[in-house]
């Protein structure tokens, strides 16, 4: 009876053994494959914008097979997934592919070669991040990261209290059927960044620098924002976190949440502002426009070298219509006459009235000649 009971107790725990063995190694392999099928998703998020904006680069042929494509693409992940979570998922990506990723490059380009950086860092060598110790740098990487998570976690709670909690429809919508690329979406793109200019420009001005004194707001941002005198692209996002909700995703947010854009409206928006605020706040003074960006980044740059006395928005027409320039700085007006300079516009625009003058005699003459023979008699 011993024996038995020995037997017994060594093929249970045997069997127990096995059991718990399968388990384990099945239960890695369903979390492996359901992360595999979340990553997977992730990417092909973005899939369908980006066939999106390559459609207007094809001729007839491709554009028709491209925009087929993206619209089965898109159908299939409206049909497959939640609208918050094609929303939120998306709005990530967006922000690491178009500032994250391009933002950590340049660090590191500025950390490793960084006499060739500053050759074109418009203060030089004053300019690189490197001037910062390893412990400010680690902290502006942290709380720069953070701060993007935590606005699309603010953002997903705030459509989740819209449509779960008030009953009301989400702030984004998201259809199967797209936007028309003209003129829905383009009309929509610029209502988004007219209105987020006004309000990025009135909500940095009037609530994060007014009186420190009289202000946490702006107690917070000086403290946060402009611990930093000079810039770069990832300390864009490095502020107290009630300030970047307010300075970078509330104006852009409300703007939405006013004339409640298409997904892919707001994907696009998000990509123009992430590629926005990794250009103006490089301190390079070589950018890829000159007649914006240069002018935006010179104007950042001086907003922090001042510690905020002037130049609040980033496009500067409303701190030429307001008088809130930085002193001695140039404004967006200087900027615009600069170029008409440098191109010549003028030449060119009254050599293009000439050529459209001499096309319209020429094709008056072949008219008023063709109106002559065709009334004379025939003989």
């Amino acid at each position: 009876m011993a024996l038995q009971a020995l037997r017994d107790e060594v093929v249970y725990y045997y069997g127990y053994s096995q059991g718990r063995g399968f388990s384990i190694s099945d239960l890695f392999s369903r979390s492996s494959a359901k992360v595999l099928s979340r990553v997977t998703s992730l990417l092909t998020i973005p899939l369908p914008l980006l066939s999106f904006l390559a459609v207007p680069f094809f001729g007839s042929s491709s554009t028709t097979i491209s925009l087929a494509f993206f619209l089965l693409t898109w159908v299939t992940l409206v049909s497959t997934h939640d609208p918050l979570y094609l929303e939120l998922v998306g709005t990530l990506a967006i922000k690491t592919i178009f500032f994250l990723l391009p933002s950590l490059a340049v660090l590191g380009f500025d950390s490793l070669i960084p006499s060739l950086s500053a050759s074109i860092k418009s203060r030089g060598a004053a300019q690189l991040p490197t001037q910062l110790s390893s412990r400010k740098l680690r902290n502006v990487i942290l709380v720069s990261v953070f701060n993007i998570a935590f606005s699309v976690l603010v953002q997903g709670l705030c459509d989740y209290v819209l449509t779960e909690v008030l009953n009301v429809r989400s702030a984004i919508r998201v259809s199967k059927i797209p936007p028309a690329p003209w003129p829905t979406m383009v009309k929509e793109v610029l209502y988004g960044l007219t209105g987020r200019g006004i309000l990025h420009y009135f909500i940095h001005r009037d609530l994060l620098h007014a009186s420190p004194r009289d202000s946490i707001l702006a107690r917070w941002h000086a403290d946060w924002a402009h611990g930093l005198r000079h810039t770069f692209s990832l300390a864009s996002a490095n502020d107290h976190p009630v300030c970047h909700l307010l300075t970078d995703w509330a104006p852009l947010y409300l703007s939405t949440l006013f004339f409640r854009f298409h997904v892919l409206t707001w994907y696009i928006l998000t990509a123009i502002i992430s590629l926005e605020q990794f250009f103006i706040h490089s301190g390079y003074s070589v950018l890829p426009s000159q007649i914006l960006l240069a002018g935006m980044a010179r104007r950042t740059d001086s907003h922090y070298a001042s510690s905020g006395k002037g130049n609040y928005g980033n496009w500067g027409i409303l701190d030429w219509i307001c008088g809130t320039g930085c002193p001695g700085d140039t404004d967006v007006m200087d900027d615009v006459q600069d170029e008409v300079d440098n191109r010549d516009v003028k030449e060119r625009a009254s050599k293009m009235i000439g050529d459209a003058g001499d096309r319209i005699k020429k094709t008056s003459n072949s008219v008023r000649f063709l109106n002559r023979n065709s009334t004379e008699p025939r003989r």
